[in-house]
């Protein structure tokens, strides 16, 4: 079986140094979780093994012969593939699951000037029986689920018999049942001969799945070891350089009056008539399992989506909101599960997205006072410790935390007195968490009311003061803090109830 090696590569960006003479080795028939903290340089690393980016020095080989990877296509022909989180930028949505799987052979399956459309069906069914998840290939891609995008991924590269699969977060927006189905398509691959390199912040699932660990940190490789000789607590030691304590820090607030009252809520079937309070200086955690109705109650609120029916008061007064600039002039802002689609203009600066929300500050007679933009950003910036080589750092080229702390910064100075935060921590490591928690603590004790939406328990355990569990599109039972346990909220969550 092959063995692909990355021997002391160098990375800059603007003067500042992403990757310091990085080492990494994955072999056939392994599967090896690359983990770091946000800004470690894992996705920089992997994005020159792809193609997207080229190395400033150092060098790749697969079984000892040099290669040079310029392009992805260059990367594809050496067998190198990836499965992104975000699969919808891979695949293209009006073409059929057979086409999608079939896209990167130029000629059609056999090599013919002309596609046939037999041959070509039937050869995507084999694909995706080789990896043994069968999906109907002339189904069309955008009426596919996440999960099974995914797969037509894992198919594509099977098609072109890779032999090293990059899956950078894929269980990020996943059920429990999707994931059990990707990790068994992964061992699958292992079997196969196929090296699989698993990019995760989900620690349990690395240790589930993966034979070997390497961990990242300032852009250097700093362990690599059999996953049976690492702990938990010692990766987290890893990849922040330091021993963490409590993973939530919760700080005591004294709770004022309600600030946000949400009466039978209705939208459709996702939302089935929910209710919630959240009051001044509270974190309320709502949390529910996949498709529970979290993410479309948070956009009801914000006015992103229309509420059929129900009743929103704020202060005390009934509201109306009809989109969310008036959500956000009333003092309701939104945090979205989707920061790169809907919280953040991807191809813009950090300067632009942080004062995005309160731009009319900075402008006088229609121009932008830059400086006194510039200043903020940098206040910003310092505040809540993102890091970035410069605030005109394009938000696309940052990490995960990294952007998710940006979402948060340009809502700080919005005047809001609601935050609704929609799976804050999805995609970011234990260090940018800790951040991200901290930063709530200091919301609520400025008197804020937070809503946080989540379906990771041990989160909503340590950071809400009180807790709505949701199941189908209802908020079918409020716990106090002590009363909270993982099993009583998945009891509800999975529409139990309790024997009296």
């Amino acid at each position: 079986m092959a063995t692909l090696t990355m021997n002391e590569i160098n990375k800059s960006f603007n003067g500042v140094a992403a990757l310091k003479n990085a080492h990494f080795e994955i072999r056939g028939g392994e599967i090896h979780a690359l983990l770091g903290a946000n800004g470690a340089g894992k996705s920089t690393l992997m994005k020159i093994l792809s193609g997207a980016y080229q190395a400033d020095s150092g060098s790749l080989d697969i079984d000892g012969q040099p290669i040079v990877i310029k392009s992805p296509a260059e990367a594809k022909r050496y067998g190198i593939q990836c499965v992104y989180q975000e699969v919808d930028i891979a695949l293209v949505p009006s073409l059929t699951v057979a086409e999608n799987i079939l896209l990167d052979q130029q000629a059609g399956p056999h090599g013919k000037k002309w596609i046939g459309w037999g041959s070509l069906y039937n050869e995507a069914e084999k694909v995706l029986e080789s990896i043994g998840y069968p999906l109907p290939v002339r189904k069309k891609a955008e009426q596919l689920t996440l999960s099974e995008k995914q797969m037509v991924l894992i198919a594509r590269a099977a098609a072109q018999n890779a032999k090293f699969v990059i899956f950078d977060e894929p269980t990020a927006p996943l059920s429990i049942e999707e994931t059990d189905l990707l990790f068994s398509v992964i061992r699958r691959l292992k079997e196969d001969g196929v090296g699989c390199i698993f990019i995760s912040h989900r620690l349990p699932e690395v240790f589930a799945l993966c034979d070997r660990i390497t961990v990242m940190r300032d852009g250097s490789r700093v362990q690599n070891d059999l996953a049976d000789n690492f702990t938990m607590d010692a990766i987290i030691e890893a990849m922040l350089g330091i021993a963490l304590g409590e993973e939530i820090p919760k700080k005591k607030v004294m709770l004022g009056e309600s600030l946000l009252v949400a009466k039978n809520v209705r939208r459709g079937t996702r939302v089935r008539g929910a209710n919630l309070t959240v009051r001044r200086g509270e974190i309320l955690g709502v949390v529910g399992l996949v498709g529970a109705g979290k993410s479309e109650l948070s956009r009801i609120l914000f006015a992103a989506d229309r509420m059929e029916s129900g009743e929103v008061y704020l202060h005390g007064k009934k509201i109306a909101l009809k989109n969310p600039q008036d959500a956000i002039e009333k003092g309701i802002v939104l945090v979205p599960e989707e920061r790169r689609k809907e919280g953040l203009l991807v191809e813009e600066s950090v300067r632009t997205n942080t004062t995005l929300a309160t731009l009319k500050r900075f402008t006088r007679l229609g121009f932008v006072n830059r400086k006194k933009e510039q200043e903020h950003t940098r206040h910003m910036v310092q505040d809540l410790g993102i890091k970035t080589p410069t605030t005109d750092e394009k938000v696309g080229f940052l990490s995960g935390g990294n952007q998710q702390k940006v979402v948060i910064s340009k809502w700080l100075d919005a005047a809001a007195d609601v935050f609704l935060l929609d799976e804050p921590t999805k995609g970011v490591d234990v260090g940018a968490k800790q951040d991200i928690f901290n930063l709530i603590g200091r919301l609520a004790q400025e008197g804020k009311g937070v809503v946080y939406f989540s379906c990771e328990l041990n989160e909503i355990l340590g950071i809400s003061d009180r807790i709505a569990v949701m199941y189908d599109g209802r908020i079918v039972r409020e716990l106090s803090r002590e009363e909270a346990t993982a099993e009583r909220i998945l009891l509800y969550a999975s529409g139990g109830s309790e024997q009296l």
